[in-house]
């Protein structure tokens, strides 16, 4: 099944805007890019927030050409493959990022909105609780996973990615919703405790392995499932129905988007209790 691209989303309001003034492959900090921080801040303010350039202390205002005011809408824009943690911690209001961007994008947030015109890094709304973010392009590894340590990744919100992802996606997520609506890459819902995970396109090898619960949808081509999984049935999920309805509704994916229809279920992983659950299409029909 091929990629299936986001509905576009339309953001609009004045608010701040962030133009990086040069292209550099050094890792930038910038969690201070985040509408939390900017509350009651004039472009100033917001220009003196500090950010990591490397290992040197600098601030928004270097790195940055800074216009506007406001916490409700910040659009950030130029080279930021390498600009980490946009919108880490953010629990109101609405980021855009017009091209692509570096990893952490919306670690740990709580509430408001990110969209990237573009493609993400690494861990894309790591350990997030509420809020919304959507990629219209491709991410890299681990969204919505745990860090390395940490028991529980996503516990809450949305992530939408138009592309591709890699590896590990929902990995011992907690609650919350993950669709990819292109392919994935190996482990997806790897060691989840509960929430659901999509996938459009391919569903990467071993999915769902070490899952306690939750749900791991594959709409597309699956892949031979570990032997700790059992068929239990095949059937038409009224929930899945209602799921695609709501986002279609909601402009997050197009519509018509993923397809409904007849799932075959298979429960697992018996060897962590046997209570999750990966439903895979019936491509025949």
């Amino acid at each position: 099944m091929g990629c299936i691209a986001c509905a576009a989303l339309v953001l609009d309001g004045a608010g701040v805007t962030l133009a990086r003034k040069e292209s550099s492959s050094i890792p930038v900090e910038a969690d201070s890019i985040c509408p939390d921080r900017f509350v009651g801040l004039g472009p100033t303010e917001i220009a003196a927030l500090p950010v990591y350039y490397g290992r040197r202390k600098v601030t928004l205002g270097d790195l940055f050409e800074v216009e506007g005011a406001g916490a409700a809408n910040v659009t950030v824009s130029g080279d930021l493959k390498a600009v980490k943690k946009i919108g880490q911690g953010m629990s109101m209001g609405r980021v855009t990022v017009t091209g692509d961007v570096g990893p952490h994008l919306g670690a740990s947030m709580t509430g408001g909105e990110i969209v990237v015109q573009g493609n993400a890094g690494d861990w894309v709304g790591a350990h997030m609780s509420g809020g919304r973010i959507v990629v219209q392009g491709d991410a890299g590894h681990f969204v919505g996973a745990a860090y390395s340590g940490e028991p529980r990744g996503v516990r809450g919100g949305t992530i939408i990615v138009g592309g591709n992802a890699g590896r590990e996606v929902g990995a011992r997520m907690r609650r919350g919703l993950i669709v990819v609506l292109g392919d994935t890459g190996e482990f997806a819902g790897a060691g989840m405790l509960a929430g659901s995970v999509f996938v459009g396109g391919r569903l990467g090898g071993r999915p769902g392995a070490g899952m306690k619960r939750g749900t791991i949808v594959a709409f597309g081509e699956a892949p031979e499932l570990l032997p700790t999984f059992r068929y239990a049935c095949s059937y038409r999920p009224v929930f899945l129905r209602c799921y695609l309805q709501s986002l279609e509704a909601s402009g997050l994916i197009a519509s018509p988007g993923l397809p409904d229809g007849e799932f075959r279920r298979y429960v697992g992983d018996m060897n962590s209790g046997g209570r999750g659950e990966v439903l895979i299409r019936d491509q025949s029909q």
